[in-house]
């Protein structure tokens, strides 16, 4: 449908100001300049292209091409220039505002869709606005980089434009939030957030993408959004090396820190006397992180600490004899390494449990 011409309301006072210019050869005054772009914001407003504008104010002045010689062409053309870009000013400064007041608003609805704030109902309401529709279940994606991301970056740009790209107009809203990139979309779309996540890590040069799992109506969003969170945070404490975390895959963490003063008592009961060791706790519990990181294999273990067999299965005897637990007695593994991932979960030894 072809949008109508605008109405000639919007040329009245500029033929007006022309023909007084063709007839006594004068500038423009600051009051008509302001009266212009007064003009052009409220066509602007009106939703009037700016094109269309200046080519039927160009056509208005050839309306006056018999009066030129006796004005002057150069002062008439003169005039036409300062009219036209004025009305230009007022309609751009109209679509800059408007455009402001857009990302706005679209600022204030992510803020609100994300941590549950405003009512429901209002809430659903506008959220139809951006492409969501909380009759269906919806899960997050997190992307974080090693540098803050905004609604500018060229990460943000491109993982925008490869989505639009692959998925067309499906109801998938990018953003950014506290300078990471977020992805929300349908929770049986998993496709979308599985390409998310590839060009998200691309994009942020080896960031870390998190999933939150699906969850029905706009309470369902904010808690995928935090399970994705606290999934790179869980990332952060246990050093993870994944550059794609799914919460669904990451449950039993949550359990075990849900009691804090359950874990810091199995932490301290069962690793707490490796702090009597030489050096502190630290070295050897690197040693028990490294051997179930590697399945228990000490000779993988041993390489990925730069140590010989001999002087990792040292180690692992020194830890056996602390705290008489045996780390390759699968009956005492399974306390220790639940102690080892409390360790990790608390910070500690660090922070004293």
């Amino acid at each position: 449908m072809t949008r109508p011409e605008a109405p000639d309301e919007y040329l009245t006072a500029y033929t007006r100001i022309l023909a007084d210019v063709c007839a006594t050869g004068r500038r423009l005054t600051r009051d008509e300049l302001e009266s212009l772009r007064a003009q052009g914001e409220r066509a602007a407003e009106a939703g009037h292209g700016l094109r269309t504008l200046v080519r039927r104010h160009l056509s208005a002045a050839r309306a006056f091409s018999p009066s030129l010689a006796a004005a002057g062409v150069d002062r008439v053309l003169a005039a036409v220039e300062q009219a036209v870009d004025a009305f230009a000013e007022g309609h751009e400064r109209a679509q800059k505002f408007a455009m402001r007041q857009e990302e706005a608003d679209r600022r204030e609805f992510i803020d609100d869709l994300l941590y549950g704030r405003s009512d429901l109902g209002r809430l659903a309401e506008r959220a139809e606005r951006y492409g969501l529709l909380f009759s269906r279940a919806h899960a997050v994606a997190v992307a974080e980089g090693t540098r803050p991301v905004d609604d500018t970056h060229p990460a943000t740009r491109h993982v925008e434009t490869s989505l639009l790209g692959r998925f067309g107009d499906r109801r998938v809203l990018l953003t950014t939030k506290d300078g990471r990139l977020v992805c929300v979309a349908p929770g049986d779309q998993d496709d979308v957030l599985a390409f998310f996540a590839k060009h998200a890590y691309a994009a942020t040069d080896g960031g870390r993408v998190a999933i939150g799992r699906p969850h029905p109506g706009a309470g369902g969003v904010v808690h995928s959004y935090e399970e994705a969170l606290n999934a790179l945070e869980l990332a952060d404490r246990l050093d993870l090396k994944e550059p794609v975390l799914r919460a669904a895959d990451l449950l039993v963490y949550p359990v075990l820190a849900r009691d804090r003063q359950a874990m810091a008592d199995l932490v301290q009961d069962t690793l707490g006397p490796l702090r009597t060791a030489r050096g502190g706790a630290q070295p050897l519990l690197d040693t028990l992180i490294a051997y179930f990181d590697a399945g228990c294999t000490a000779a993988e273990a041993a390489r990925r600490l730069s140590l010989s067999v001999r002087a990792f299965t040292y180690r692992l005897e020194r830890i056996h004899k602390l705290t008489g637990a045996d780390p390759s007695d699968p009956v005492h593994r399974y306390t220790l390494q639940t102690a080892v991932i409390g360790a990790r979960l608390l910070a500690w030894p660090d922070d004293g449990v």
